[in-house]
């Protein structure tokens, strides 16, 4: 791959905004220039929610809508620098890789950002690996392949909404999944229990002055999602306000503590299980990236967990890994490379994905 400046952007399950990168992209590496999160209005944010309920015109403007977001989010994180491409993961409204036929939808319209910002972009990466037979997600794994392909094994982490993990050293992936609820449950059980005056546990503040409810914990955990083995991959609707409503019919501020406690448990304990069931062997080291890598509370868990191996947030931008992500599968795609992990979504056999928009 030739260097590249290039831009990534991506919008999560927890919809907090759009998180932009500016990197810098040689054959073997990637630097992180800088990056920042945009965050979206109370109203946006609450639309980007609702998507799967909205009518079709509701989402056809919300689509448009979110391509003037990344937009903004691109020409701001790039400054006076001139990126040769953006990579735009969108914000998925749904993921159907289960379903006949397998479906996903991610909305931010492409058109309008490669408009706003005379730069080429690449977008919609997961349909091709659903037409190709895979899982169309994670998406993440082939650049950790990029990143730790080449060295000892490790379980590199990224908890957003949901929580992923890529088992991978040695020069190969070894495992890649989905690992299930990473911050979506959490941030919504704060969401009704303040009635949306707050939208997270500022590091775990909270959960870290409740009690888990284990026995609650032992039938969230017997959920049919975590015994089925990879390839398998998620979106909100799997974890979401329906599951949390089912655990917790009524969420206040005197049993929110208590609910957080059992809910980042849940997140901590499902991951230490996933990579145990994964993992060849024991990893030399559990990396973490994303806002969970923020959350103190779940990350003391997880060190617990795992001990002795240890467990630390990555080296590379805790906040700026998927979005970096994005930019490279985008310069991947651009150069005409494969950019797909069947080793991760079941796909049968290396794809270029996105859909380009030039310039």
């Amino acid at each position: 791959m030739k260097t590249r400046l290039a831009v990534g952007l991506m919008s999560g399950t927890s919809a907090d905004g759009v998180t932009a990168a500016l990197v810098r992209i040689d054959s073997n590496r990637l630097t992180v220039l800088r990056h920042k999160t945009y965050p979206y209005d109370a109203a946006l944010k609450k639309r980007v929610l609702a998507a799967p309920e909205l009518s079709v015109a509701e989402l056809s403007r919300l689509n448009v809508e979110l391509g003037e977001a990344f937009a903004a989010a691109a020409l701001k994180i790039a400054g006076r620098s001139k990126p040769s491409v953006i990579g735009s993961h969108g914000q998925t409204v749904w993921h159907g890789p289960n379903a006949s036929p397998p479906n996903t939808l991610q909305i931010a319209e492409p058109a309008v950002i490669a408009e706003r910002t005379r730069t080429t972009v690449v977008a919609d990466f997961r349909p091709r690996d659903l037409a190709a037979g895979g899982q169309g997600a994670p998406l993440v794994p082939a650049f950790d392949h990029f990143l730790y392909g080449n060295g000892p094994l490790r379980a590199v982490i990224n908890i957003g909404g949901i929580s992923n993990a890529t088992i991978v050293g040695r020069g190969r992936i070894h495992s890649a999944f989905d690992a299930g609820p990473g911050n979506a449950l959490m941030d919504e059980a704060v969401r009704r229990a303040t009635k949306g005056r707050r939208d997270f546990d500022d590091r775990g503040r909270l959960a870290a002055a409740g009690a888990v409810d284990e026995a609650l914990l032992r039938r969230l955990l017997a959920h049919r999602y975590f015994l089925k083995a990879p390839p398998k991959s998620l979106d909100r609707s799997t974890f979401g306000p329906a599951f949390l409503a089912r655990a917790y019919p009524r969420l206040s501020r005197k049993n929110l503590p208590g609910a957080l406690a059992t809910l980042s448990e849940l997140t901590a304990r499902s991951l230490w299980l996933a990579v145990l069931e994964n993992s060849p062997s024991a990893p030399s080291e559990i990396a973490i990236s994303g806002g969970g890598a923020l959350n103190a509370h779940l990350m003391r868990r997880l060190k617990i967990l795992f001990s002795p191996v240890p467990v630390r947030a990555t080296a590379f931008p805790v906040m700026a890994k998927e979005a970096a992500c994005f930019a490279w599968l985008a310069a991947r795609a651009l150069d005409g490379k494969t950019n797909n992990a069947p080793a991760a979504t079941g796909a049968c056999g290396s794809r270029i994905l996105g859909k380009i928009v030039p310039a």
